[in-house]
């Protein structure tokens, strides 16, 4: 299972960089850090007035499509979403299968004020210390990835230090976990993590049962999102915002690309 190849060899990284940097180094950088965390919950929520939500990645590359995009210059790709008034910005910053790069955060914070969120295979609060340090606004943890003891825990410690995530599911025993830790963003991945086929029903099938919970979720739909109407009909069932990596990182004009998604032109 990709996953979990992907998974050890983060366990592997983590522990060089805590060898290097110890948390009590990040621990004192967060005292001082000069990147306080911005409103994500109302950039994402859907309005009558801006409906559908735009998370746009910056995304080199993929396990299952390997290099999306041969020219990738992540702060050039930042501010072309930022002045096509995306609502936040993903950055993957995994650097095995993704080719990301944790400070590609920084670089892109310093320049843009569009909320961001640090896309990565987050297992330990040591990353999500990092995130904040390096400029992120939230960041992604993966229900499949995590026990549902070490997914409360690293829940806890992010609403301590105050980071916001998005907890992503892919089924419904994913969300179930999602909110018994009462996340209050959940992103619904279409992208199956074992044969990476796509279910684009499951929206249909999982929000219900989140709006059934709670009407103030953000839900967000992952993968696979091409077109605005697709956009469109996701967000008539409850769907806020839409994290969007691969269609925007082949277009020639990113700015189009997005306009056009979100039914600009």
């Amino acid at each position: 299972m990709i996953l979990d190849e992907i998974i050890n060899k983060t366990q592997e990284d983590l522990e060089e960089r805590k060898k290097k940097y110890k948390m009590e180094w990040l621990e004192r950088a967060y005292s001082a850090n000069p990147y306080a965390p911005r409103d994500v919950i109302s950039a994402l929520k859907s309005t009558k007035g801006e409906p559908l939500r735009i998370i746009a990645e910056v995304k080199k590359a993929s396990p299952s499509k390997g290099i999306i995009r041969e020219d990738f210059t992540p702060l050039s790709i930042a501010k072309e979403y930022e002045t096509a008034n995306v609502n936040a910005i993903s950055v993957l910053t995994e650097p095995h299968w993704f080719k990301g790069n944790v400070e590609y955060l920084t670089q892109i914070r310093r320049y843009t004020s569009t909320p961001l969120l640090r896309k990565d295979f987050i297992v330990d609060k040591y990353q999500l210390l990092e995130a904040l340090i390096f400029g992120a606004d939230f960041a992604l943890l993966i229900v499949k990835a995590l026990s549902l003891t070490k997914l409360k825990e690293l829940m806890e410690y992010a609403k301590g230090i105050g980071l916001e995530i998005l907890v992503e599911v892919h089924d419904m025993k994913d969300l179930e976990k999602a909110l018994e830790v009462g996340a209050k963003i959940i992103g619904i991945n279409h992208r199956n993590l074992d044969t990476f086929t796509m279910d684009m029903g499951l929206c249909e099938k999982l929000v219900p049962v989140i709006l059934n919970a709670s009407k103030d979720k953000v839900i967000v739909a992952e993968s696979g999102l091409e077109s605005h109407e697709q956009l469109m009909e996701l967000n008539k069932i409850g769907v806020d915002a839409f994290l969007i990596g691969e269609h925007f990182m082949r277009k020639k004009s990113i700015a189009e690309a997005v306009i056009s998604i979100k039914g600009g032109m």
